[in-house]
């Protein structure tokens, strides 16, 4: 099967490019999301963490 569409492939100038710009999408979102979240104060993490565990903070609306 794959040798199908390597076929089609080959006639299509120019498709080489795509493969290396996936590839560079997708390093950089992730290197990008690698700094991110080792930059992240560690206050925040511990914030956001226990802040299911808080009472008295519902949401108004429900009330």
């Amino acid at each position: 099967m794959l040798k199908f569409i390597k076929h089609n492939l080959d006639h299509i100038s120019g498709i080489e490019i795509y493969p290396i710009i996936a590839l560079l999408i997708f390093f950089f979102f992730f290197l990008g999301l690698y700094i991110w979240v080792f930059t992240y104060k560690k206050e925040k993490i511990n914030q956001l963490s226990n802040l299911p565990f808080e009472e008295g903070t519902q949401n108004s609306k429900n009330e």
